[in-house]
């Protein structure tokens, strides 16, 4: 089988943090902690998929393999596919691993594609089972961002239903702190790991009804019978999964000089 292929969509456009993909982290730019991610694995190949030419003269700069993509494709799956097409196009596992997340624990990407390598589904992504200081962390951030954090249900390692709200409601919450570390919610990592009979389906279908209410677009797989392997995974060192202001840039910087740098220059 041909190696499975990392794509790294990244984008200056941004309405909360324009140029992101350049911006420094302590003295490193957001897209060379990413691919630096990926370039560390071992019987993968990677790509940055950019719709911007500072972004890929920045790549060339640095030696990471780039490619351009359409300023038009709607989202990061049609930009890893796009991608993959042109770079890899015998690559038969993509794995969309964004470009705004240079914190991205390098087992969770493993998990992903051994997942793939290994059971009969569609998608792979990965999950952390919160214990319950995780879960009220959680639930506090919700009430000053709502529609930050994606909760997932697995059965049998297969998701059932993602959604901004925590999920599953848990009646029995003090019965189950007395004899269990680990709450029962899933807190989703969004890392995306595909087929590509399967990435190619799922960039042609329309966008699904709940998709579009919670904003999600791992729905559109599931109301279409398509399967999405959950694997569990542990939590990050540097838990920063996104970078989408300078506020976060600025949150991530405390924690690098708290927890250590993981990008070795």
């Amino acid at each position: 089988m041909s190696r499975p292929l990392i794509v790294i969509p990244s984008r200056m456009a941004s309405k909360r943090f324009p140029g992101k993909p350049l911006a420094e982290i302590a003295g490193v730019s957001m897209i060379r902690r990413t691919a630096k991610i990926a370039s560390g694995l071992a019987d993968s190949d990677y790509v940055v998929a950019t719709d911007h030419g500072d972004i890929r003269e920045h790549c060339e700069a640095h030696d990471l393999p780039v490619v351009m993509t359409e300023p038009s494709l709607p989202s990061g799956s049609d930009r890893a596919l796009a991608a993959a097409n042109a770079f890899r196009p015998e690559a038969q596992i993509i794995l969309n691993l964004q470009g705004d997340a240079p914190f991205t624990d390098p087992t969770h990407i493993e998990a992903v594609l051994n997942t793939l390598r290994t059971q009969d589904v569609d998608i792979a992504t990965p999950a952390i089972q919160l214990d319950w200081a995780a879960l009220d962390r959680l639930r506090r951030d919700k009430i000053v961002t709502p529609f930050s954090g994606t909760t997932v249900i697995e059965v049998d390692g297969l998701a059932r239903w993602f959604s901004k709200n925590i999920i599953p409601a848990i009646r029995t919450e003090t019965i189950l702190k007395s004899s269990n570390e680990l709450s029962p919610v899933l807190r989703h990592i969004g890392l995306y790991g595909y087929r590509r009979a399967a990435l190619e389906r799922f960039t042609k279908l329309p966008q699904s009804r709940f998709e579009r209410l919670e904003g999600l677009e791992q729905l559109r797989a599931l109301e279409n019978g398509m399967s999405i392997g959950v694997v569990k995974v542990k939590p990050p060192r540097i838990s920063a999964p996104g970078i989408d202001t300078p506020e976060d840039l600025a949150r991530a910087e405390a924690l690098i000089a708290k927890y250590g740098d993981p990008f070795e220059k």
